[in-house]
């Protein structure tokens, strides 16, 4: 029978002890300076999960060198309030490039538009540079807009009717939004319940590596009492990381609906995930073998967790977007009962070698 006192207390060491795990801390650290300067590191953060954000930028001429008679190209450019294009040949261009006077040179063939040849662009810029990247992006949206041109002049060589295709529904795109909303907030608040899960293997299993556990058996708590109170621990540090962290992102003006349940949602599957590597722990009670069994499992849980549309992780974006549906309570429901069945199953391996 599991004693309350001394599970609470065990849980208190535990939690006091944590300040001197540099891993754990830093971890924390970490997520705590992602929290609290979402809204900065959010337009570089967004600009790699989509580059085309940098196409954004306004308010900078570049100048760029062509080289080639192609007019057509030419005007696109010229229309262009970010470019600044000139007439330069190949030698000049270059040069001006590599010296920095230029931020691109486009290349084009000599085929003219109406030509049976293929219309060839090539494109230079500065490598390992953001500068290229923005010139990079919006020559893109003009060399779409030079591809349609092109393949409305040369449209009488089609031998065919060419298949429309219609979007009956058209729907905007916001990359930043999606990024917010789909990554980084599932993120930042499942990440402690992955520190704590491998935390409560560490605390485990160095019992046994450092052979205290016999020291704590000497007095009246049991292994089950231990182990226990290790699990209480980490999961007592979730809800208050994941308040937290609402907290940091609702102050860097990102709204979040549904605070509470996104809370509970959190906590449970948290502690399901601190239970099964609680599980991994005692029955290996090595920390190298423990925690790699752990991360192969927690691997093949998650490819069969998200291959559900209803997952939490999923159900997380809709309650802080605010179009949560019912059914996640249902969800809750089922994180609750397997939190359930893997206490017992906690329990049952902590018997069994207990008594081996």
């Amino acid at each position: 029978m599991v004693k309350q006192r001394l599970v609470t207390t065990i849980a208190k060491k535990e939690i006091r002890s944590i300040t001197s795990e540099k891993t754990i801390i830093l971890a924390i650290l970490l997520q705590l300076f992602i929290a609290m300067f979402s809204s900065f590191l959010m337009v570089g953060l967004s600009a790699m999960y989509d580059p085309s954000v940098y196409g954004r930028v306004t308010g900078v001429q570049y100048g760029v060198g062509f080289i080639g008679n192609d007019t057509i190209l030419f005007d696109l450019f010229s229309r262009e309030p970010s470019f600044i294009p000139y007439q330069m040949d190949a030698a000049t261009a270059l040069g001006a490039l590599k010296e920095r006077k230029l931020a691109a040179v486009l290349w084009t063939s000599e085929s003219p538009p109406e030509a049976e040849d293929p219309v060839t662009v090539t494109l230079y810029t500065i490598s390992n540079d953001i500068q290229s990247t923005v010139i990079e992006v919006k020559i893109k949206d003009i060399l779409l807009e030079y591809e349609e041109i092109l393949r409305d002049i040369r449209k009488d060589r089609l031998d065919f009717e060419p298949i429309q295709v219609s979007v009956s529904r058209p729907v905007a795109q916001n990359s930043f939004y999606e990024f917010i909303y789909g990554l980084l907030i599932p993120m930042l608040l499942f990440m402690p319940a992955i520190i704590s899960a491998g935390l409560v293997i560490d605390l485990i299993t160095e019992e046994y590596q450092q052979q205290t556990l016999d020291t704590l058996r000497t007095t009246s708590a049991t292994l089950e009492d231990i182990v226990c109170g290790k699990i209480l621990a980490c999961i007592a540090i979730i809800p208050v990381q994941v308040i937290l962290w609402l907290i940091l992102l609702s102050i860097n003006g990102i709204r979040i609906a549904a605070l509470v349940e996104i809370l509970l949602h959190v906590v449970f599957a948290s502690a399901a995930l601190i239970l099964i590597a609680a599980t991994i722990a005692v029955f290996y009670r090595d920390r190298t073998k423990a925690q790699f069994i752990f991360s192969t499992a927690v691997i093949i849980v998650l490819l069969l967790i998200l291959a559900f549309p209803s997952n939490p992780i999923n159900l997380i974006v809709l309650l802080a977007v605010g179009v949560a549906p019912l059914y996640h309570w249902a969800v809750m429901a089922a994180s609750i009962a397997g939190c359930l069945i893997l206490i017992v199953l906690v329990r049952n391996m902590i018997r069994r070698v207990e008594y081996s």
